[in-house]
């Protein structure tokens, strides 16, 4: 689609349910608070395992929004984004009287679905004598990672295109970057995108264990997740859900929405190198960062702050460092870039919608967001990464990133909108 005729894509509404707050204003007061969201796990009995802490949702009343019979027949990932699309459509202001049902649609991901009904449900199996009948007939709806979508569908009668999205850790950037194809191709006047998780469970944790990949420092979970830092020693597990409404400029302005920003561009590229790895240098990160530039029909020098990936794994966020200096050249020493993943945890499939909703508040406040726990340098990682505290910039462009285990990179930008 050229230029001339490519319809400019805005955000309207936005909802979020983060381990450092459980709504948007929350968890942006969470961040600019330096907030860490890490505590011994509550959820089950972690003390056998090597990891015994991690950023859980806390707080959090599922009955402003669901039923207590609706919240039985979901999954927690599913009430995640239920929550936040329920606050998201709240923000957005809709009149449901006029508004066109068929042309809204949801794209809405997870990167593993349902973990703890599958958990639930092999209990029910196993230690009940083995006998199918056990097995509840809502485990397979609780369980699919499509589901979320569907009940945020099935909740607002929006009939409109609605599918999940899979892509490990870059789940919900996917998401969003669909949602902009499907509005500029003129499939849907708006679209509902985002991501949840909820995978602190005993085969998350375990299985993330088993690899290595998650911070041990139980001594200090609190300060564990420390991206880009020299000492840190693996991601710290995050919980939860964002939902950003996204639509046509047309239609907001002629539904007189209030608007955030724009979703300008986007890049998504893989690796084809490993299976959890990033490539050297990170190559594909390159590739997928240049072509979201590129797509907003912007120069790197006008990219004023990277919402980075920043896992606090030695492999990210060496590489991540490497391909911003890459794409970036001498703007690079410009750049501020940090990562919100210090606070939150990593949310997995959420991730990239929690931090898109960061990168649109940024624009909006005039902040950035800290990286906390930075107390060491790496010598491969030489950037500025707002350390530790929020700094005041005014923000006319950002460049959010997301990478997933399979070599999945998805980069979005995202715009102060002006008319």
């Amino acid at each position: 689609m050229s230029d001339s005729k490519r319809k400019r894509i805005v955000v309207t509404g936005l909802g979020a349910v983060t381990p450092i707050g459980n709504s948007v204003q929350e968890f942006w007061q969470g961040m600019m608070e330096g907030k860490s969201g890490g505590a011994p796990i509550k959820q089950f009995d972690a003390t056998e395992f090597k990891t015994q802490f991690a950023c859980e949702v806390k707080d959090f009343d599922a009955t402003q929004y669901l039923t207590v019979r609706d919240q039985r027949r979901m999954d927690p990932f599913t009430i995640f984004a239920m929550a936040s699309a329920i606050m998201a459509v709240e923000d957005a202001k809709f009149d449901f009287d006029t508004l066109d049902l068929e042309r809204v649609g949801v794209v809405c991901g997870s990167g593993i679905g349902g973990m703890w009904t599958y958990h639930n449900q092999q209990s029910n199996l196993f230690e009940r004598d083995g006998k199918p009948d056990r097995i509840s007939p809502f485990f397979v709806p609780m369980l699919i990672s499509d589901i979320s979508p569907g009940q945020i569908a099935i909740k607002y009668g929006f009939k409109g295109p609605n599918y999940g999205t899979v892509a490990a850790c870059a789940t919900s950037n996917m998401a969003i970057a669909d949602a902009m194809m499907l509005l500029e191709r003129g499939d849907a006047d708006v679209i509902l995108a985002g991501g949840s998780e909820a995978v602190i469970c005993p085969m998350g944790i375990g299985g993330f264990n088993s690899m290595k990949a998650l911070s041990t420092r139980n001594d200090d979970p609190a300060g564990a997740s420390r991206p880009f830092d020299k000492d840190r020693d693996g991601f710290v597990m995050g919980e939860g859900g964002g939902i950003l409404v996204m639509e046509t400029l047309e239609h907001a302005k002629a539904r007189g929405a209030k608007i955030y920003c724009e979703v300008s561009g986007m890049g998504l590229t893989d690796d084809a190198y490993h299976i959890t790895q990033p490539a050297e240098g990170g190559e594909g990160a390159v590739r997928s960062m240049q072509i979201a530039i590129k797509d907003a029909g912007l120069q790197p020098e006008d990219i004023d702050y990277i919402n980075a990936h920043g896992t606090s794994t030695p492999f990210n966020d060496r590489n991540e460092s490497a391909a911003i200096k890459t794409v970036f050249g001498d703007h690079a020493k410009n750049l501020v870039v940090s990562s919100t993943k210090s606070m939150t945890g990593h949310l997995l499939g959420a991730a990239g919608a929690v931090e898109a909703i960061a990168c649109v508040k940024a624009i909006e406040e005039g902040m950035v967001p800290p990286t906390i726990n930075y107390t060491t340098a790496d010598p491969d990682c030489d950037l500025d990464y707002v350390p530790n505290k929020p700094v005041k910039r005014e923000l006319n462009a950002v460049l959010s990133n997301t990478f997933g285990f399979g070599g999945h990179n998805a980069s979005l930008v995202f715009k102060k909108y002006t008319d």
